[in-house]
């Protein structure tokens, strides 16, 4: 992985934390991803009615990514009511890289080198690391399997996109579908679950909304674009050091504690970067 595309995949973790972060500030968070998923599907739209139609077997790839991505989006918001970012976040983001990591092994073809693994590997160790205190704490458990069901999701369409976007030879076009259809899932889920009032805001709530949108936009964009110049086992591990990033936020902008356990998790994750290095 060059410089360059490590350096983007960084500034997409950074974008990530920061989309999650604006979710969990809202009242409602399940009325926040919804915004946050109009949007999306409206710059989506805008984007790929100026490109080129993609062909049939690429289609296959973006149905199956946008329910993964609905279902992620819906484990999510639903985590986020139960707990704190600083809990959430690495319990829904850690677990994913190992799992990415085992089916790339298995049934892909790319190969890592060793300080790769290794790195990967670390990085993965402090991402549990930090998650680990739920399990000490007066916080709700029963955040842990919505959380994981969350990363479940993430490795699902890590793999998706990652190849779906290789196939179609434009990671542009792709992204901009996929949030298309992310929102024709999304909405009608939303609706059902939680009635038409969840559409009701204000326009702070609508303004907040929307800059998630583009965050987390850019934030898939770079991602997917990533993947196909580089292992996607590398690049979903290299995008959970956000969680390094959500802990800052967490503690610089919420006000959160920053105990030890969370200071040792944070070196494991620069470590883990540091050593995809090598």
């Amino acid at each position: 992985m060059s410089i360059g595309v490590l350096a983007a995949v960084l500034f997409a973790a950074f974008l990530h934390a920061a989309w999650n972060a604006i979710i969990k500030l809202g009242a409602s968070k399940m009325t926040s991803m919804l915004i946050m998923t109009l949007v999306q599907g409206a710059l989506g739209l805008a984007i790929a009615l100026t490109r080129t139609i993609p062909s049939a077997e690429v289609w296959l790839w973006l149905l199956a990514s946008g329910i993964f991505h609905s279902a992620y989006k819906l484990f999510l918001a639903y985590a986020y009511e139960q707990g704190d970012l600083s809990r959430v976040y690495p319990i829904a983001r850690g677990a994913a890289p190992m799992v990415v990591l085992a089916i790339s092994a298995l049934f892909l073809s790319d190969v890592l080198g060793r300080w790769e693994l290794i790195g990967v590997v670390t990085l993965g160790f402090g991402i549990l690391l930090m998650a680990q205190g739920v399990f000490g704490s007066d916080e709700r458990i029963r955040l842990v399997p919505l959380a994981l069901g969350s990363a479940a999701m993430t490795a699902g369409y890590s793999i998706v996109d990652g190849l779906g976007a290789r196939v179609s030879g434009d990671a542009t076009t792709y992204v901009a579908w996929l949030f298309v259809l992310d929102a024709m899932f999304f909405t009608p889920v939303c609706l059902a679950l939680r009635g038409t009032g969840v559409v009701v805001a204000n326009r702070h709530v609508w303004t907040m909304g929307s800059l998630a949108a583009v965050a987390s936009y850019g934030a898939y964009a770079i991602a997917v674009w990533a993947m196909t110049v580089a292992p996607i086992a590398l690049v979903a591990a290299l995008r959970e050091t956000s969680i390094l990033f959500a802990v800052l936020i967490g503690w610089l902008v919420f006000g959160e504690r920053m105990g030890g356990q969370k200071a040792a998790a944070a070196i494991l994750i620069v470590g883990g970067v540091a050593l995809t290095r090598l």
